[in-house]
């Protein structure tokens, strides 16, 4: 190989490891080809893992008669037999005619695209109208269906990695989530069993108050089992799309004063500061809106014991943004991204859950083609955002 050919294909490999998506890094690399390999028409297809069927996955025209037809369909009945056949072929037209139009005298080159020994795919050259291909062609075309190979081959895998690495944490937070559930159910059924079974004691009386104690951290304790086997129930329908809506014309001003005023009454303590601005009605379910917002109030209570909590509301264009924003200790930035996430919970906070909550809230948001977000520095507090669309038709 002299100086020049390996200029060239170095040229190539730099294209081909460069860092853009897939079809920037295809289209660059086709067209530094193109100087040294000439064709029209180029199209590259990838059997489909699951049919088993070719699919295109790139296809330009570059050349001659390039604007006649649908690129993909120059190369759909050659692609297929490359794949049948496993091997490199080419195909000429069978009737040649110096009057007829250069787009019916298609010349084809047809090469394998393979992942490892196996060929899964096919590249396929066009040329109107000529020249045939001769060998120098053939080894400059081989030379970039091995590299593209190379490249689909790669994405593949890094696909594939990336897929693993998803599952894997997606079974380390299922497990997280035994372990904390099994925890979760415990505790009030250990109350409920404690304070039940001495209650019926025998060999002891209770005063009126003392029974009257007992009771009452049974009836809470149930409620908390009972709301606990609603959100794994709830977040089952969510994460499933059977969760019934029920959209109406609602104020979200109204549904935040309305949830602020249940949260001050179990909450004494609670330091509360709204600054809602006038806002028009939306489309929504309140019971569900309404379930979000008490939410990141108990959030903020959990995790941010004492703080002080600004809550606004604004128009913005055409949506509206809900914040709730906390004095806390934050939320590590490594945390930041997953805390949405189904089973996810801050690995050092000392707060319980199940890590539904935050999961419910975005899944319900979604639900309103809407987006939820926070944003938290450490050490100074995590603000939360809700957006959510404007329907023009609502009541005002």
């Amino acid at each position: 190989m002299d100086a020049q050919s390996a200029a060239f294909v170095n040229e190539l490999l730099t294209v081909i490891n460069g860092r853009d998506d897939t079809r920037m890094i295809v289209e660059k690399f086709l067209a530094t080809l193109r100087r040294e390999f000439v064709f029209d028409n180029v199209a590259a297809y990838l059997q489909d893992e699951n049919s088993g069927t070719l699919e295109i996955i790139y296809a330009r025209a570059v050349g001659r008669a390039k604007n006649a037809e649908a690129d993909a369909a120059w190369g759909e009945e050659i692609a297929n037999r490359v794949l049948t056949q496993r091997q490199l072929l080419i195909q000429e037209p069978e009737h040649i005619s110096p009057s007829e139009n250069r787009v019916h005298q298609a010349y084809l080159l047809g090469l394998p695209l393979r992942t490892g020994r196996s060929v899964n795919g096919a590249l396929v050259f066009v040329r109107f109208g000529g020249p045939v291909y001769q060998d120098e062609h053939i080894q400059m075309a081989t030379l970039g269906a091995a590299l593209l190979s190379i490249l689909f081959e790669r994405r593949a895998w890094k696909k594939m990695n990336d897929e693993l690495g998803e599952l894997r944490q997606q079974i380390q937070l299922q497990e997280d989530f035994v372990s904390t559930i099994s925890h979760e159910l415990r505790t009030p059924l250990g109350f409920i069993k404690g304070y039940s079974t001495s209650l019926l004691r025998e060999d002891t009386s209770w005063d009126a108050e003392t029974q009257k104690e007992f009771l009452t951290i049974i009836d809470e304790e149930a409620d908390r089992l009972s709301l606990l086997i609603e959100n794994v129930l709830e977040s089952a329908r969510l994460q499933s799309k059977t969760l019934p809506l029920r959209f109406q014309p609602l104020r979200l001003d109204a549904v935040l004063r309305d949830v602020t005023t249940r949260i001050r009454s179990r909450y004494k303590d609670m330091d509360v500061s709204l600054d809602l601005g006038s806002a028009p009605a939306i489309h929504a379910d309140g019971v569900r809106i309404a379930q979000v917002f008490e939410n990141l109030y108990t959030n903020a209570v959990k995790y941010a014991p004492g703080s002080p909590i600004f809550v606004g509301l604004k128009q913005v264009g055409q949506s509206l943004i809900v914040s709730f924003m906390d004095r806390g200790p934050g939320i590590p930035p490594e945390s930041l991204p997953f805390i949405f996430e189904r089973f996810y919970r801050v690995r050092t906070e000392k707060a319980t859950g199940t890590g539904l909550g935050l999961y419910i809230c975005k899944q319900i948001i979604e639900a309103h083609r809407g987006k939820i977000w926070a944003e938290s520095t450490p050490g100074q507090g995590t603000t939360f955002f809700i957006e959510l669309p404007i329907n023009q038709n609502a009541i005002t």
